[in-house]
């Protein structure tokens, strides 16, 4: 089973030389760490930045860089700063490769909802909507079940929808699953995890097609 850090270090192997990636907050900001030093990426945050870095050790933050999520970042050389209304431009536009978002509920048809709880106070959507209806390549990264042990790999979403259909792939504390045909198709699972306990904590439609191999991280 993965942690945080192993779930973002799966997701990091799907990223290509030249791509220019946005990642959503929590679990994906920990992607910028993982990454191949032989490629070349560009990191970028809806808020105005393109070129962000790992994150800052302890003692060296600037308080004045920070992503979408207010947590302090490192930046590459040759990054660039710039108005939400430039960055949002850069998303609607389809400049953005590959976006990789958490979730709070995810349909086997590739629904996604990440941004709000009914009954519980929000600061807004933030980016989530343009990046989901922009994005052609959309990986999330969550844990499979909530605390309750119930599962968020869903046949229908039950909170409110941030895009609709929208869901390529998924990293969970357990597999590697992709979104085709309307159902969860396992290609990996996590170190230690069984196909057995993959298949109990989906509640949608789960495709396993032979022999599931173990994920290399």
């Amino acid at each position: 089973m993965l942690d945080k850090n192993g779930i973002a270090k799966r997701i990091a192997k799907e990223v290509q030389n030249g791509y220019y990636v946005n990642l959503g907050i929590g679990i994906p900001t920990l992607v910028a760490n993982y990454v191949r030093n032989d490629i070349e990426v560009e990191f970028q945050s809806e808020n105005g930045v393109l070129g962000m870095g790992p994150f800052p050790y302890e003692g060296e933050e600037d308080a004045d860089i920070i992503n979408a999520g207010k947590q302090t970042i490192t930046t590459l050389p040759g990054a660039s700063f710039f108005d939400s209304a430039m960055s949002f431009s850069m998303i609607r536009g389809k400049h953005v490769d590959l976006t990789i978002l958490g979730a709070m509920e995810v349909a086997e048809n590739g629904d996604i909802a990440n941004w709000k709880i009914p009954g519980k106070m929000v600061k807004g959507m933030g980016g989530a909507m343009d990046l989901v209806a922009s994005a052609d390549n959309i990986i999330v990264a969550m844990m499979h079940t909530n605390k309750h042990g119930e599962s968020k790999l869903l046949k229908k979403c039950s909170l409110p929808l941030t895009g609709v259909g929208c869901v390529t792939k998924i990293v969970t504390n357990l597999a590697v699953l992709e979104i085709k045909n309307s159902a969860f198709h396992l290609l990996e699972r996590a170190p230690g995890v069984t196909v057995k306990e993959i298949q109990e904590a989906t509640e949608g439609k789960l495709i396993i097609d032979g022999e599931i191999p173990e994920m290399e991280l």
